[in-house]
């Protein structure tokens, strides 16, 4: 077996869409994880049918959970995340947590000052309503079509929806939205590390919820560091990128990419 691959799902996506990226990886000879964030259920439909358990969960709880998921394995893994699981992978590279990361459409690190219309848009039902901070909250199918499956056709969008989509806490979108103004910022990293791992920033270019231009700021704040950071772009991909039909273009390049780092 290769070292163990952490999974981490995003914000409103459930953990059982990282399944085909866990069977591939598997064929591969990685041992796989994908646990779910604190009050998450054990299928998307029972998180629908109650999420109170979620409400309230902020970033650094989600990362200390996955940090007790670390401290289990033999070895520190390979850490996947996409959307605010990117931005956990990237504490949990930061923390020394994880030997690599690879973070798709990665939710913004403090230091991040672009805010695309798009992304405000995709957050408003959230920020909107500041008791929110304090709820779990459900995007209707034509909000995920917006914040999700733009770059797809509308009958695929309400499938993954169906599919995947869960209700998700409020609070960690309003601890990116006031980053800027604390000093000890949940969403805050080291980006000047000079000791973590290799970082595989990956972008997609009709991305609503975290735009291209949010990564390629991480990108640029990561160039401080002489540690090993890439980005890669998709200019014709969304948010769905790691769950929808074309999952497996992202995965093979995420695995072509740590076989040439021996990982």
């Amino acid at each position: 077996m290769k070292r163990p691959v952490v999974f981490v799902h995003g914000l409103w996506i459930h953990a059982a869409s990282w399944e085909p990226w866990r069977e591939l990886f598997a064929a591969e000879g990685y041992e796989t994880h994908a646990p779910g964030w604190p009050g998450d259920a054990a299928s998307p439909e029972e998180t629908r049918a109650d999420p109170s358990a979620m409400a309230d969960v902020g970033v650094d709880r989600i990362t200390a959970a996955y940090a007790d998921v670390i401290a289990g394995l033999a070895v520190p893994p390979i850490v996947v995340g996409h959307s605010f699981g990117g931005l956990i992978a990237e504490k949990l590279l930061d923390e020394g947590r994880a030997t690599a990361a690879i973070v798709i459409s990665p939710a913004p690190l403090k230091g991040i000052r672009v805010l695309p219309p798009a992304q405000l848009r995709s957050s408003f039902p959230v920020l909107s309503r500041p008791r929110n901070r304090h709820r779990a909250v459900a995007l209707t199918p034509p909000q995920f079509a917006y914040a999700f499956g733009n770059a797809l056709d509308r009958d695929e969008s309400d499938e993954l929806y169906r599919r995947y989509a869960i209700p998700g806490p409020g609070r960690p979108l309003f601890e990116t939205a006031t980053a800027a103004f604390t000093r000890h910022a949940a969403t805050a990293v080291d980006t000047g590390r000079a000791d973590r791992g290799p970082l595989l920033l990956m972008a997609a270019g009709r991305d609503h919820t975290v735009p291209a231009t949010v990564v390629r700021a991480a990108h640029r704040l990561y160039s401080a560091s002489p540690a090993d950071t890439e980005i890669t772009t998709y200019p014709d991909r969304g948010h769905s990128a790691p769950f929808d039909h074309g999952w497996r273009v992202l995965a093979d390049d995420g695995l072509d990419w740590l076989t040439r780092r021996g990982l």
